[in-house]
């Protein structure tokens, strides 16, 4: 209750909806302009904009995190601002009080006192006593004897029956206060609705008349209750007092003064009025005129109140309250419109429509009901209340006639809306029914629900009108149907809903407080970007209500555009609400197109499909265009023009052939109005879902018109390479049941292409495999994919597909390789599917040149085993995309390409890995070591893995066949040096793992650790674990590997000792006593009975091993190397 007291202060603060919902429009706002942009920006453009769009979004969301933690404390700063507000209030009222009394203080400072009293100052000294002392000091000083409680009741029963008897016998006592009872010494008079009072007499003598004791005003103040405490029911203190003071003059009029002792003589008595002759006195209808007019006139004050509370609420510049005839009448004016500002050089007519100053008007006034002199004139009352009126009159008073007449008062409450107001003139007697009875309502006093009350019905009332003209005025054609225009009234709000198209509806409303006319739509993020539109619009019907009509139908015709423009912008299309034609060529869409949409097709720019708006909805036309390049402005004209026949393209479309239906020249079709067929109901013409138009339905529309116009790209591409082609009937060239799922019905309308071999496969290789016919079949025009495009090639030989991949990928012969190849087993047909309409016939050639390098690949090594005699060759997996071989016992490698278009003649994807180990015995050519017992084999892998980007390069130069070859004959002529070191590097991980277990090395100084890593190609290293020692490995002609010290090299031209100083020059120090190791080494891993087989020759640097003598001589020389350093390292 307090708080709502306190001045409301709103410096500096911002709602925070309002903030939230601008955030969330103008995130959405981004989102929608990426959609339209990032399609059309690279890759790496369109990670970069994201990327910056998702930290600027994030900064505006962690602010707005933060700013709702903060709000959680504003109605408490709130609160800290209004007591603010009110400390200053009170400061300034303290600051005025003390210069009140400085000004009192200075005023009273020259004012005189009264004069001595010198005889009393006499008598006080001559006779040393006061002998003028007043009576009233006399009984202040001495107080009467209180009476008894017997005295008490004694005088109460005698008061109680002479009130009675003067009320029935002789006093004139208003009908309206016949409800009354005796108690307690005096009279309760009780007037419904208006207020109850106590009376009591003088004294039982005839000329002791009535006194006022108190009154209660019989009200309630409804709306706000902070109201009750300014108002109360039972006046108190100085109020009261007025009251009585003015009750008890009016009820004493003609009764002489009473006899008061001590007053002087020379003061005169003014006298009392006297009774006309032929009248007897009537107190109590005076008591009743008087507290009948203090409660109305109390009632009407509090309606004021109430008033310019709302004043101060928000409505003081749209509400005008005064009160008039001595504050008798409240006259409210609402709606009040701001004095307009004439613009320079235009009169006020020209720039706005001239509009009353106000809305209507209030008027609650105290007026007097008299009745007809039929019924006798006097007051107004009931027939049964004049009767008694009468019969009192006539038993108390005689032929006598009271001295005053009672006053018949009540509120009359009057509304008057205002012509003009928003354009409308209002029926006021409708207006008056539809607001209900207008009455104050003493047991409700609520100005603010009356003026709210009255504001509705005005409201409806202009709301109705808008409603009339739209459905019968020149918009009728459009809004006229059953529920394009809905009055909508919830309550006390009204609302008026325009039905625009398809969800799209516009809400009319006006607003209470400020008699404005609001347009808003009733989406929330989706019409983020609309809102300007709608506040202009709205600013334009307040100033000129006239032009609701024209506005609405603009208003509809841009929410037609942007629905579709926004659906079509969702869907990535090029969308323009207007192209350079000239007028003659805009009519060639007929009279009845009110606007157009121009969607490009992104593939061939000058092609649109042209959404034509009429009335009733939508046409549908394909167009192609072409530029006048000699024109100023560039214009456009359109050379061809056809109409869609959605019906027949969604579902009839075994009426007439798609060439038929959609492409035309132009005729006069788009010049006449269509008309309905016979039968049509009105329903049919005037759909309500005309405008609804579905994005796949745009879509189909879109794809259908790339289908009759894009196909002649792939033509494109065949004539700039000079490759002749044929058409072909679509029906006998179907693809295959691989690609079934992407068939259209509307494909049958196309023709496939058909090309020869020898044209289109002229330099690439492999191109004999390849039967003379190459098929080029179109598919998925018409479909929300994307257009694809599938060339079929039939071989006339090629190694047929192998292995476990062909196998899973294999469904009734037909194997998928990969998303672009489909192979046929059974008919041998490879079909290569291009997505890109534009690139099909290259990526044709690309994905050929691939698949002919894999059949090359898959061919050679079938062969090899047989030419070359290397058993341990064998193909295992074939799929068109990857060759995968064992070059050795359970050795393998898989072969892919890549770019084979590009500059640089395509790249090799090399993957090693181990098959799965098999039973049969070991080759006797195998070059691979023998096998090792179940329990004791590793984790199978191939130790080749880490030379890949080194042997890739092989066949990369020089004739496949050839490079292939030589690159087995690597892999195989390596695997013992490869093999070696993988063991050597698992079995010291394997050993440290054993000691760190079983806590064996005590040592002080760590076991030399060393890894082997390749060089390049044929070339590995060693290198121990003091980084100051290292062997190298290198693979020589003749299948020979090379064993020496890292720190010497082949290439060196001296063979003469090296000093000390040429020692520390180099990276590597020589490994102490090299040559001796190198010797035993050979010695203890030459086994006997193969020296003749595989010969090892030690040399000054190391040891030059044969075939696979190199796994033991290098065991065993990495074991003594080792050692020998570790006891350096501990010596």
């Amino acid at each position: 209750m307090l708080e709502m007291e306190l001045p409301v202060v709103c410096d500096g603060q911002v709602p925070l909806g309002e903030l939230l919902s601008r955030v969330a429009q103008a995130t959405y706002a981004e989102l929608v302009e990426l959609a339209e942009t990032l399609p059309n920006m690279s890759d790496a453009a369109r990670k970069r904009t994201l990327a910056d769009w998702v930290v600027k979004t994030k900064k505006q969301v962690v602010k707005l995190y933060a700013v709702m933690k903060w709000a959680r404390d504003a109605d408490t700063v709130q609160t800290c601002m209004n007591i603010t507000a009110f400390l200053m209030n009170q400061n300034q009222q303290f600051l005025d009080v003390i210069d009140r009394l400085t000004f009192a203080k200075e005023s009273l400072d020259p004012a005189r006192l009264r004069n001595h009293d010198l005889l009393t100052s006499l008598d006080v000294l001559t006779s040393g006593t006061y002998k003028r002392l007043p009576s009233a000091i006399k009984e202040y000083f001495i107080p009467v004897p209180p009476l008894s409680d017997a005295e008490v009741l004694k005088t109460l029963n005698a008061i109680e029956d002479t009130i009675r008897y003067r009320l029935r016998m002789t006093e004139i006592i208003p009908v309206e206060m016949s409800q009354h009872r005796i108690a307690g010494g005096r009279v309760h008079f009780n007037v419904p609705r208006l207020f109850e009072t106590s009376l009591c007499l003088r004294g039982a003598e005839k000329d002791d008349g009535w006194f006022f004791v108190s009154v209660k005003f019989l009200f309630k103040v409804g709306g706000d209750a902070t109201g009750n405490r300014e108002f109360p029911q039972e006046p108190a203190g100085l109020l009261k007092q007025h009251f009585a003071d003015e009750a008890n003059a009016r009820m004493a009029y003609y009764l002489p003064f009473p006899e008061t002792a001590g007053v002087l003589p020379n003061i005169e008595k003014p006298e009392r009025p006297k009774l006309p002759e032929g009248t007897i006195d009537a107190p109590l209808v005076r008591l009743y005129n008087f507290l009948q007019m203090m409660s109305l006139s109390y009632q009407l004050e509090i309606l004021w109140y109430q008033a310019h509370r709302m004043r101060s609420l928000g409505w003081a510049d749209h509400l005008k309250v005064e009160m008039l005839n001595n504050r008798k009448t409240l006259f409210v004016s609402y709606w009040l419109r701001p004095t307009p500002q004439n613009i320079s050089g235009q009169s006020q007519t020209q720039s706005r429509m001239k509009l009353p100053p106000h809305g209507g008007t209030l008027t609650i006034s105290i007026v007097e009901s008299r009745a007809t002199q039929q019924a006798g004139s006097g007051p107004a009352r009931t027939p049964v209340a004049r009767m008694l009126a009468d019969l009192q009159q006539g038993a108390k008073s005689g032929e006598l006639r009271p001295s005053d007449e009672v006053e018949g008062l009540k509120f009359d409450v009057r509304w008057e809306p205002m012509k003009g107001t928003l354009g409308v003139t209002v029926s006021q007697e409708e207006a008056l029914a539809s607001a209900g009875r207008l009455e104050v309502d003493s047991e409700n006093l609520d100005f603010e629900d009356m003026l709210v009350r009255v504001i509705h019905a005005h409201t409806r009332s202009i709301l109705l009108h808008f409603q009339s003209e739209l459905r019968r005025g020149p918009t009728r054609n459009v809004f006229s149907p059953e529920g394009k225009v809905i009055l909508d009234s919830r309550g006390d709000y009204h609302q008026l809903r325009v039905h625009l198209c398809a969800d799209e509806v516009a809400v009319i409303s006006i607003d209470t407080r400020t008699g404005r006319m609001n347009l808003r739509d009733t989406g929330d993020l989706a019409a983020a970007g609309r809102g300007p539109r709608f506040a202009t619009i709205t600013d334009s019907l307040n100033e000129n209500p006239k032009m609701l009509l024209e506005a609405l139908s603009r208003l509809r015709l841009h929410t037609i555009t942007d629905s579709v423009e926004q659906k079509a912008k969702y869907l990535g299309f090029q969308v323009f609400r207007y192209r350079n034609f000239s007028k003659e060529e805009i009519q060639k869409f007929g009279l009845t197109a009110r606007g157009t949409i121009y969607i490009q097709l992104a593939r061939f720019p000058s092609h649109y499909l042209v959404l034509v708006i009429t009335e009733e909805d939508f046409r549908y036309a394909l167009i192609s265009v072409k530029v006048l390049t000699d024109s100023m402005f560039a214009n456009m004209i359109m050379e061809d023009i056809g109409w869609l026949d959605v019906r027949r393209i969604r579902g009839d479309r075994g009426l007439r052939t798609p060439r038929e239906a959609v492409i035309s020249p132009l005729s006069n079709e788009a010049n006449q109005q269509r008309k309905p067929h016979a039968g049509a109901s009105a329903q049919d013409v005037l759909r309500e879902d005309s405008f609804n138009l579905d994005t796949q339905t745009l879509r189909e529309l879109y794809a259908y018109c790339c289908a009759r116009v894009a196909y002649t790209r792939v033509e494109l591409q065949l004539k700039r390479r000079g490759i002749p082609y044929t058409h072909v009937n679509p029906t006998n060239s179907l693809p295959p049941p691989e690609l079934s799922h992407i068939q259209s019905s509307l494909a049958h309308s196309v023709p496939a292409l058909c090309v020869q071999s020898s044209d289109i496969l002229s330099g690439a290789p492999a191109a004999e495999a390849a039967m003379p016919n190459i098929r080029v079949i179109p598919l998925n025009w018409w479909s929300d994919k994307k257009a694809q495009v599938v060339t079929c090639v039939k071989l006339k030989y090629v190694q047929q597909p192998v292995g476990k991949r062909a196998a899973a990928r294999a469904t009734n012969n037909i194997i998928r390789p990969s998303k672009r190849i489909v192979y046929d087993a059974t008919e041998a047909v490879v079909s290569f599917l291009s997505e890109n309409v534009d690139a099909c016939v290259d990526e044709f050639l690309e994905e050929w040149a691939r698949v002919s390098k894999m059949v090359v690949i898959a061919r050679e090594i079938a062969r090899m085993g047989k030419e070359r005699k290397w058993q341990d060759v064998q193909l295992l997996s074939f799929d068109l995309q990857t060759v995968e071989f064992a070059y050795a016992a359970d050795y393998t490698v898989s072969i892919s390409c890549t770019d084979q278009l590009s500059p640089t003649g395509g790249s090799f994807e090399l993957r090693f890995s181990r098959s799965a180990p098999t039973s049969r015995p070991t080759q006797l050519a195998s070059l691979a070591p023998p096998p090792m017992p179940v329990s004791l084999r590793r984790p199978r892998t191939n130790p080749h893995e880490e030379a890949e980007p080194y042997l890739r390069q092989i066949l990369r130069h020089g004739p496949l066949a050839t490079s292939l070859y030589r690159l087995v004959g690597l892999l195989r002529d390596t695997l013992p040096v490869v093999v070696e070191l993988d063991r050597m590097i698992t079995s010291a991980r394997e050993q440290a793992g054993q000691d760190r277990s079983n806590a064996i090395s005590k040592s002080s100084i760590d076991e030399p650790w060393f890894d082997a890593f390749i060089k390049g190609l044929g070339w590995w290293r060693v290198l121990y674990g003091d980084l100051r020692h290292a062997l190298d490995l290198r693979l020589m002609t003749d299948k020979r590997v090379v064993v020496l010290d890292a720190s010497c090299s082949l290439f060196q031209r001296s063979s003469g000792p090296r000093t000390e100083e040429d020692t520390e020059s180099l990276a590597f120090q020589p490994i102490p006593d090299f040559r001796n190791l190198v010797t035993e080494a050979v010695r203890s891993a030459r086994p006997p009975g193969v020296a003749n087989k595989e010969r090892v020759a030690v040399i000054d640097i190391g040891v030059v091993c044969e075939g696979g003598s190199v796994g033991p001589v290098l065991r065993a020389l990495h074991e003594r190397v080792l050692k020998k350093l570790k006891e350096q390292a501990l010596g």
